[in-house]
């Protein structure tokens, strides 16, 4: 499980709260996160966890192949929630997938259970079957909300389950960064170095790393003065650092690890998003609060969020040359970098909440029917959120 990304913050900080609020919660989670301290954070705090079986691919093909009909996690979430009926039920698909698992969607609307489901990501090139198609529109119907994090996410899974979504509705993801942050322009040295940001997971088949590195072993860029941090962690860090060895940029590129985001942006003057699918990245949306212009691929929420040539610049497609268009305009207009990212930040206030939690917390509160309390958590109705 990935705690770090957007999606799983969402749940998480909002079983706290709804727990804080005296209701009660209970929380499905895979049994190799049980023990991790996120999942101890939320047990301090009053969450009860059902740790659930969590067989990968790789590690269980076997096993998975012979439950593929009645995967295991789901077996153990149904027999939980047939011995304790909840109130709500919210199933948070995975922050880079697709739509929750059908498994569990169908489940709830068979038995009429009360649900919603939260979508976090989504790939353009993925496609079902007709007929599991027809079988996610039928049960999503159903769902008392569908919720996603871009408007972008939301008509792609319409077309994917070739039909409306009339229960659809958009929530934000938390950030990691004060609503109000101010943060100085970070100077520039004395060879007026333009110092670039890209924020994210190392996994280029979803972030896109590899395309931006391409982009900037360009002859025109070998003759600028410039520099990238890479910040973030994953499993093809290497594979990125031998790349940038190749394309003769090594030196100019730093793999920085994870890093408080004030921090990112007290000494970068822009954020690169080369992503090849999305959400609507945290990174982005922490950038534009920190008042720091973007340059980003057209996919997912992205053009939702920046305005090309206004508040950021947007990339037509995930490829060298795209990405490198879109640095070539910006690096047109860098004289007017710190401008470009005040218009951001004016822009990202109006579209995003000062508290995503509190927002989302409340719609699931409402929904469940429940009302605000300060009595014991024993005494309510239990919601349910599976991740």
């Amino acid at each position: 499980m990935d705690w770090g990304g957007g999606g799983h913050a969402l749940w998480t900080r909002s079983a706290l709260q709804l727990a804080a609020r005296g209701i009660s919660v209970c929380a499905s989670v895979p049994e190799d996160s049980a023990q991790q301290p996120q999942s101890q954070e939320l047990q301090a705090q009053g969450v009860e966890l059902w740790p659930r079986p969590n067989y990968s691919w790789l590690e269980h093909p076997l096993r998975r192949i012979k439950s593929r009909h009645r995967p295991n996690d789901v077996i153990e979430i149904a027999r939980v929630i047939r011995a304790r009926p909840p109130a709500l039920i919210v199933l948070s698909g995975e922050g880079t997938g697709r739509f929750p698992s059908l498994d569990l969607v169908e489940f709830c609307a068979g038995n009429r259970l009360p649900f919603v489901t939260v979508t976090h990501g989504n790939r353009e090139y993925f496609w079902y079957p007709d007929h599991i198609a027809e079988r996610h529109r039928l049960a999503a119907a159903t769902a008392l909300r569908c919720f996603f994090v871009s408007i972008a996410g939301w008509r792609l899974t319409e077309r994917q389950f070739g039909g409306e979504l009339l229960n659809a509705e958009v929530v934000r993801n938390p950030f990691k960064v004060s609503y109000d942050v101010s943060l100085p322009w970070p100077r520039l040295h004395r060879d007026g170095e333009l110092r670039l940001a890209c924020v994210g997971r190392l996994s280029p088949a979803e972030k896109g790393q590899d395309v931006l590195l391409e982009a900037l072993a360009t002859p025109c860029w070998r003759q600028r003065q410039w520099s990238l941090s890479l910040y973030g962690n994953g499993p093809v860090r290497q594979a990125l650092e031998r790349l940038a060895q190749k394309l003769g940029v090594s030196d100019r590129v730093v793999f920085a690890g994870f890093c408080p985001v004030e921090e990112i942006w007290a000494k970068n003057h822009v954020l690169v998003v080369p992503s090849r699918f999305e959400g609507l990245p945290l990174a982005l949306v922490e950038a534009m609060l920190c008042a720091r212009p973007v340059v980003a691929t057209d996919v997912a929420g992205h053009a939702e969020i920046v305005q090309d040539g206004v508040t950021g610049f947007l990339a037509e497609a995930a490829t060298p040359s795209s990405i490198a268009n879109a640095l070539e305009r910006f690096w047109i207009n860098r004289a007017a970098a710190e401008s470009i990212g005040k218009a951001g930040r004016r822009r990202i206030t109006q579209l995003v909440p000062p508290d995503p939690v509190r927002v989302f917390a409340e719609k699931l509160q409402a929904l469940a029917g429940l009302q605000m309390t300060t009595e014991a958590p024993e005494t309510h109705d239990r919601a349910t959120l599976s991740s």
